[in-house]
């Protein structure tokens, strides 16, 4: 960083303990910077007092662990330089250094909290530029599919017509809080147009997301249409002709997909001869089914229909293969950006897919910032890492004139005289069943605060055993696992 034609000269402050994570965090940094280590192990115990008998000078900000929360103001006017805080740890360091120049560091707020903060605005500002200068080709309600915009989650409710109109109404509002674009309403074989009709009524009720009917029955297309269906799902050779006149008085686009013994071209040809407004789906096949086949279709239709939207039914593939959804999201919204794809499809059918609505619309952002920035989607500020991380964090070296004792588990089991729990996930919550009362709450820190609160624990054994399983069913809660007391959660 410059400052007023000279590099400002930067000082980290450490203890022993962390002293080589800070050196090698520093050493990465584009911006140089030195580091003192104090007289103590621990950095974040560090107070106004040790920097004033360091007295470091020459600088022009000394930068302290963001896990302190001493006033150093006084000793900042004492030395007559700038004394903020840097990141909580030490492997963040880089990237503040390196950002420097884009940040005010703070004396209260730790700079990765500043630096997020900042990236989350940069980031929204970014996807609005995109969609601003966007020609989308088809525009649902607001919502513009292809022509430069952020590809758009389309969201499917499996059976919809079977679900009663409350449990239709919790779908639509789950999938709008996980940030679906777009409502995708499936129809069984047996759905009737009544059916339909009550469907889209109460979609349309419910959100302001453009909503799609799927299904290939001419009857049930029009009965949607009729409804008020913003998109519908899917037209080809068969029930083309019995649905254009409706489409085209509605203004309703239409998926168009392969077949029965048509193609893709052919079928896109027709509809756009009847003056359809189309969105081309080539089918992206399951894996070890095709699915690299099918990836090369879709490359070359773009090659040669550069304007008609692409549809690219990822569920096709995060539904039948056992790992997890959001690295697998991710890749196909990467295959997605990369082949020009407008509209990522998918159901959370399976128990093992739960969430993809949310990872496809994070990752459908994370394409767009790559695109805007030309480089990989890395580093953004956004990511899909939820069991993996980019960067480790330091461990703990113990001082060394302490001794170590290698810990055992206790023989024996006493009972808790306060009594004892029963724990479990209840919905979106977890539930802690004593015999007195029940205990729920999104978080173990709160439903153990409650329980010592409410003097249901009163030893420190219990306490502790309490600690180890809410947290379990914390972690199983947020990751969509089930979760059993006293089993391993992995």
């Amino acid at each position: 960083m410059h400052l007023r034609g000279r590099f400002m000269r930067v000082l980290l402050l450490t203890g022993r303990l962390a002293e080589h994570d800070v050196r090698s965090a520093a050493d990465s940094a584009r911006v140089p910077a030195d580091v003192l280590v104090l007289d103590l192990d621990i950095a974040a115990f560090i107070t106004p007092e040790h920097v004033r008998r360091a007295a470091p000078s020459g600088y022009d900000l000394i930068m302290i662990p963001g896990l302190i929360t001493s006033d150093f103001s006084d000793v900042e006017r004492e030395l007559g330089t700038k004394i903020r805080l840097g990141p909580k740890n030490a492997a963040d360091i880089t990237y503040v250094l390196d950002h420097l120049e884009e940040i005010e560091l703070s004396s209260r707020t730790p700079a990765c909290v500043l630096i997020a903060e900042r990236l989350a605005r940069n980031e929204e500002e970014i996807l609005r530029r995109v969609e601003q200068s966007a020609r989308p080709p088809i525009v649902l309600r607001g919502v513009g599919v292809g022509g430069g915009s952020r590809m758009k989650v389309l969201a499917e409710i499996v059976d919809a017509t079977r679900l009663d109109d409350g449990s239709l109404e919790d779908r639509i509002r789950y999938y709008g809080s996980q940030g679906a674009d777009m409502i995708d309403l499936g129809l069984p074989l047996d759905a009737t147009p009544d059916d339909v009709r009550r469907v889209v009524r109460i979609a349309r009720g419910v959100s302001e997301m453009p909503v799609s009917i799927d299904t290939l029955r001419p009857d049930l297309i029009l009965a949607g249409v009729d409804a008020g269906a913003d998109l519908v799902l899917s037209i080809d050779g068969r029930n083309m002709h019995a649905v254009a006149d409706a489409l085209l008085d509605g203004d309703v686009p239409a998926v168009v997909i392969p077949g029965p013994e048509t193609t893709l071209e052919r079928n896109i040809s027709d509809a756009l001869e009847l003056g359809l407004s189309v969105i081309a789906d080539p089918v992206l096949s399951p894996p070890l089914g095709g699915l690299a086949d099918s990836i090369a279709k879709y490359i070359d239709f773009r090659r040669t229909h550069p304007d008609i939207p692409l549809f690219l039914g990822v569920g096709n593939v995060t539904e039948l293969i056992d790992a997890d959804s959001h690295g697998v999201n991710a890749i196909l919204a990467a295959i997605g950006e990369e082949i020009g794809a407008s509209i990522l499809f998918t159901p959370e059918y399976s128990r093992k897919a739960l969430g993809s609505v949310r990872e496809l619309r994070r990752a459908a952002e994370m394409m767009a910032l790559a695109r805007e920035r030309r480089s990989p989607p890395k580093d953004l500020g956004r990511d899909l890492l939820i069991l993996k991380e980019k960067r480790p964090r330091p461990g703990v070296v113990p001082p060394a004139h302490l001794e170590v004792r290698q810990a055992e588990q206790s023989r024996g089991f006493v009972a808790d005289p306060a009594g004892s729990f029963r724990i479990g996930l209840c919905g979106d919550e977890i539930a802690a069943v004593h015999d007195r009362m029940v205990i729920k709450g999104r978080t173990a820190r709160e439903i153990l605060d409650t329980a010592i609160d409410l003097n249901l624990v009163s030893r420190l054994d219990h306490a502790a055993y309490l600690g180890r399983e809410l947290e379990k069913a914390e972690i199983a809660l947020r990751l969509g696992k089930s979760y059993t007391q006293d089993e391993e959660l992995f």
